[in-house]
């Protein structure tokens, strides 16, 4: 076993391998850029090293600095945690050739991998199910348009070296087809390098079931299915194991071909073998097909961990350290149900915006797992993905495990950035998947319901009027002024500006007016009840009050003597919504546009962002250029004034 390790990752995933490392007895060694001097994993290591600015491309994805790191701390071996190089062949190689361990495959299998017609050759020579589709080197458009026309709409254009949903187009028409290929194709040259694309069959009613692996570089096992249909652009949201309605008999098959995929290329480590179900006659044997192989350990390990057990970055460590599998196929089983939920800043009604901001309060219940790479007083920086946690549940049943999720999403309570948590909890509450009715298309379909802002009660009103009064620690003088009951008013604004009115009546009782609706707060053994429910929890930073009710709701102390005029908005300029890269500027002087047309692309925390026209207009001024770095609320293009 290894003294000391380098991680060569951040965030969440660093601090869950670290976790593991240190309880192990074994010493880690962080990396980070200049905007993670402070980071959570960098704390809690033993060491850490600097390796360049906030950019990727000048940190994280600076092999040789990593190497370096690792040479220079007397580091063993490299744990690549998941994203940046962790599929990166040549880091491997450099790994290896600097006499150092890499905690995961093997190069060889990396690259067999790593694009996807080749896998799918691969795959298919294994005995491993694949999705009818064309996979070869023929990247002529007629000849790509004539193999959809042989496979049958409705096809998928996907980047041969995509993931994550970058370069893939959902193509229904054959007069679509044209449009979408140059699409996809631009898209994955910006994301990948890499503008070959392959053509598959679209699935009807999809999902998206996956089979954890894990080899020692000859034989392999299987740690049983996850279900991660719930998907928004091709991203997970929620993800769950076992598979609901599986059967025997498909997990059977499943975890066979996912042994089969492993062992073929000889695959040492944990892995994940991707299958895209069709479930529209239920979970059947002959209805998976291969998808796509995650040579690394994924985001969403944990719920595999909570039904089986078994710690996968020890299984890690005591593999690449030179022991055999841990446990053989017939000492692995299944135990209840899990589910991760993947909490995130990005503004949801804005159609999932990734979003930025300091973390001014963050805490989890004690009856979930909580794995994060940030704390309260951390910032969510436009560099990287803004993940704030994965909030994992384990239960008996599927019901139960729901039922703690729900819960848990409930109590968790985050301030300081706009977050999905209440789209996650929507979630729990839908029906469909409440059922185990899950596909791949549920949250596309459903949208305008989960994403449905629920009206602010008038009870999460007072409770943040109270505090912004300083009416909640009171005392026996609090309430009167000149021999008669106090009268204090106050302004709010969360969506739109509210008035609130409170008559204290004393110490432990107060009535407020909150428009037409009057509510009634009292104390009894030191504890607030609004409305005749108790008070919810409420942070304070600054002017601005969150009120940990409904998944969270902020509000901001309105001066009456700083009213914003201008609060509509200025259809004239297009902004930059967050910091970030402008990739490409469509818009000219003098040009006419349209309301809805795409006038720049801004590419910011790991996305590109599409930026529209407000309204008919001619371009008045161009303010920016492509490769330009902007910050926030900066001007890029104005049109003239109507």
């Amino acid at each position: 076993m290894f003294n000391k390790i380098l991680i060569a990752n951040r965030g969440e995933i660093a601090c869950r391998v670290m976790e593991t490392t240190q309880k192990m007895g074994v010493s880690c060694v962080a990396v980070y850029s200049d905007a993670d001097a402070s980071a959570k994993h960098v704390q809690m290591a033993d060491e850490a090293v600097r390796i360049g600015g906030a950019a990727p491309a000048e940190s994280y994805l600076k092999g040789d600095l990593i190497i370096k790191a690792a040479l220079d701390t007397g580091a063993q071996a490299i744990h690549p945690g998941y994203g940046f190089l962790s599929e990166n062949p040549e880091f491997v190689d450099a790994v290896k050739a600097a006499g150092l361990t890499f905690i995961g495959p093997f190069a060889d299998a990396i690259r067999k991998m790593g694009l996807k017609d080749a896998a799918k050759v691969l795959m298919e020579q294994a005995g491993v199910p694949v999705v009818p589709g064309y996979h070869g080197d023929n990247q002529d458009p007629e000849h790509l348009a004539g193999a959809a026309e042989t496979i049958g709409y409705p096809v998928l254009i996907k980047a041969v070296a995509g993931g994550g949903g970058k370069g893939m187009r959902l193509v229904e028409r054959p007069e679509d087809f044209a449009t979408a290929l140059d699409s996809a194709r631009g898209e994955a040259k910006t994301a990948f390098g890499n503008d070959a694309v392959l053509v598959e069959k679209f699935v009807a009613k999809p999902r998206h079931i996956e089979v954890q692996v894990f080899g020692d570089g000859t034989h392999a096992v299987h740690l049983f299915e996850r279900d991660c249909s719930l998907q928004r652009r091709h991203q997970k949201v929620i993800e769950e194991a076992p598979a609901p309605g599986m059967t025997p008999e498909m997990r059977e098959a499943m975890g066979q071909a996912g042994v089969r995929a492993a062992e073929a290329i000889g695959y040492k480590g944990a892995g994940t073998v991707e299958f895209i179900v069709d479930a529209s006659d239920g979970l059947r044997p002959d209805r998976f097909w291969f998808m796509e192989m995650n040579t690394r350990l994924q985001v969403e390990h944990p719920v595999t961990e909570a039904i089986t057990g078994v710690d996968l970055v020890e299984w890690q460590l005591r593999v690449a350290g030179g022991e055999n599998l841990p446990k053989r196929q017939e000492e692995l089983s299944i135990t209840g149900h899990a589910f991760e939920a993947r909490l995130y800043a990005e503004d949801v009604p804005k159609g999932f915006l990734p979003a930025t901001g300091t973390l001014t309060h963050l805490r989890f219940p004690a009856t979930c797992r909580a794995d994060s790479g940030v704390r309260a007083g951390d910032t969510i920086s436009p560099w990287y993905d803004p993940m704030i946690a994965k909030v994992i549940v384990h239960g008996p049943t599927r019901a139960v495990a729901l039922k703690q999720l729900h819960r848990a999403l409930r109590q968790t309570e985050v301030a300081g950035t706009v977050t999905n948590l209440a789209f996650l909890g929507a979630l729990t509450r839908h029906e469909g998947f409440a059922a185990g009715d899950v596909d791949t298309g549920l949250i596309g379909r459903d949208i305008d319901v989960l994403t449905l802002v629920a009206p602010v009660s008038a009870a999460t009103c007072v409770a943040a009027a109270m505090t912004a009064l300083d009416l909640v620690d009171t005392d026996q003088e609090t309430g009167f002024s000149l021999w008669a009951p106090l009268h204090r008013a106050v302004q709010l604004m969360a969506d739109d500006i509210i008035d609130l009115d409170v008559q204290v009546e004393g110490p432990d009782c107060q009535i407020w007016q909150v428009g037409e609706e009057t509510v009634i707060a009292e104390r009894s053994n030191s504890t607030w009840s609004i409305g005749g429910s108790p008070m919810p929890r409420v942070s304070v930073s600054g002017g601005r009050i969150t009120v940990f009710d409904s998944y969270g709701q902020a509000f901001d102390i309105v001066d009456p003597l700083d009213r914003d005029a201008s609060a509509a908005g200025d259809t004239n300029v297009i902004e930059a919504p967050m910091p970030g890269l402008v990739k490409a500027v469509f818009a000219s002087v003098g040009q006419e546009v349209s309301e809805g047309d795409r006038l720049a692309i801004l590419e910011a925390m790991k996305m590109e962002h599409s930026l529209l026209a407000a309204r008919d207009g001619i371009v008045a001024e161009v303010l920016t250029e492509d490769g330009a770095q902007v910050e926030a609320g900066a001007a890029l293009i104005r049109l003239k004034e109507e």
